[in-house]
């Protein structure tokens, strides 16, 4: 079925088949008796795990980038989602960087984006949270892209006080390359005074919240190392890993075409492979010191079962949701489940 589905939306813009599909699942989900069908296709089994206090339904969630704005939660957790991450979220909305900025690869079951952290802002997003019913929500903050790098921590603090009442975890995002030198503030001291300036402000309040910070798949095994010194001196709950790559290589489309895109993350079936190899560097050299969520080329269940077991406690998906469809969440819950990870 979703096969069919996906052969029509592929036919459209990128863009254009994200706000439909966003639209038609919104109808569907929220029209008496028609939302009855989802929840019989999308039946995904129960198989919970408590990790940092928390009670996921599965260890399968939905990565950021997707549900930007908080507008689909509730209808991701029904299709067999265990949790949702929104965002990323800045303080002041803003438009993201001119269109196009959205392209599939077909042939590399990939997608590249130059979005730019296009979203409503913050406050616009909580409106929404507060009507949430008990769906496990991560929040992904980011800076404005007009914010000079050494006032990012203000926009990442403006983030964290408006949503630390609506989400169960928080997700520090310096790793997209599609805002000018954000990737500069993956550099330890600049990181540090970021993570450090959240973390005093979460211990301040009632019920900490998880923090995480998501990096690239493009470090080297240095900066990875900077990356461990810094999660285990900041005491933040563990890493993403990874973010979209700028790494063009092994590509089997037309270098022509892909030339012709231009700038971008690279997300999908080509970052398979380096994303599970960040995962166990991570988790080899810090002697699993604290926790992975593990991201990037997720396809099949055996995929998510290589990250579990290179290090990763929960996986997420993104393209590998756009190329397989929901069956996936499904897929990989009863693999992991049958397993025993």
């Amino acid at each position: 079925m979703y096969k069919i589905i996906r052969y029509f939306l592929f036919k459209i813009n990128p863009e254009k088949a994200h706000h439909l599909t966003f639209s038609l699942n919104k109808f569907l989900f929220r029209t008496p008796i028609l939302n009855l069908i989802p929840k019989l296709i999308y039946s995904t089994p129960k198989d919970p795990v408590t990790l940092f206090g928390i009670n996921f339904p599965n260890r399968v969630g939905l990565a950021a980038g997707l549900d930007k704005n908080a507008e689909l939660f509730t209808e991701f957790s029904q299709m067999g989602f265990g949790f949702i991450e929104i965002g990323t979220l800045t303080p002041v909305g803003q438009p993201g960087n001119p269109k196009p900025r959205l392209f599939r690869l077909i042939e590399d079951n990939a997608i590249i984006n130059r979005m730019g952290f296009n979203n409503e802002g913050v406050e616009d997003a909580v409106k929404r949270l507060k009507k949430n019913k008990g769906v496990i929500i991560g929040g992904n903050i980011g800076k404005n892209k007009v914010t000079p790098n050494n006032e990012a921590t203000e926009d990442y603090r403006i983030c964290f006080e408006a949503l630390f009442d609506h989400v169960d975890y928080f997700v520090v995002n310096v790793s997209s390359p599609n805002t000018p030198g954000l990737r500069e503030l993956q550099e330890k001291k600049p990181l540090l005074e970021i993570l450090n300036t959240l973390q005093s402000n979460a211990l301040q309040l009632k019920n900490p919240k998880p923090l995480f910070l998501k990096i690239a798949p493009d470090l080297t095994n240095d900066q990875l190392n900077d990356i461990i010194e810094i999660v285990q001196e900041s005491k933040i709950t563990g890493v993403i890993a990874t973010n979209t790559t700028i790494d063009r290589s092994g590509l089997k489309s037309e270098s022509a075409m892909v030339e012709g895109i231009g700038n971008g993350g690279l997300s999908g079936k080509p970052l398979t492979n380096r994303s599970t190899e960040v995962i166990k560097y991570l988790s080899d050299n810090s002697n699993k010191s604290f926790v992975i969520i593990g991201v990037g080329g997720i396809h099949t269940a055996e995929d998510a079962v290589e990250k579990i077991k290179a290090g990763a406690s929960l996986i997420q998906l993104y393209t590998g949701f756009i190329y397989e469809g929901p069956a996936l969440i499904k897929d990989i819950t009863q693999k992991l489940k049958t397993q025993g990870l």
